[in-house]
């Protein structure tokens, strides 16, 4: 495995979108990989009150990702956008998608109304 010094960041991009901040995420999550991406979800969290996290370019994710997702959703609106397959299976085996809010794309996520009335769109 890399030294994390020589991994790509897993944050690809950051932009608003109506009312929402959405924050790109690509590449292997992993204990290694999340220092860069858990700052930004931090930093991010506090400051706005809809983040919603693009993960249609996240290959691999572990339970240290599960944390991180746990740890932003109970600090703003999370909304997940267009898990792959297997991070989708990740938060189904861990029970995470009845928590977190999952929607098939960034568009529906953003689009998804005012904080506390949005409901979630399985993909």
């Amino acid at each position: 495995m890399p030294d994390s010094a020589d991994r790509p960041t897993p944050v690809a991009d950051q932009y608003a979108s109506g009312g929402s901040w959405v924050v790109v995420v690509q590449g292997e999550l992993d204990l290694g990989s999340l220092p860069p991406l858990r700052q930004v979800v931090e930093t991010a969290s506090a400051v706005h009150p809809v983040l919603v996290l693009d993960l249609g370019d996240v290959t691999f994710a572990d339970s240290s990702t599960l944390n991180v997702l746990l740890v932003a959703h109970r600090a703003t609106t999370l909304r997940i956008a267009a898990p792959q397959p297997q991070v989708l299976r990740l938060l189904e085996v861990t029970g995470a998608d009845r928590v977190l809010r999952i929607y098939p794309t960034t568009r529906l996520a953003c689009e998804a109304g005012a904080p506390d009335t949005d409901t979630p769109t399985r993909p």
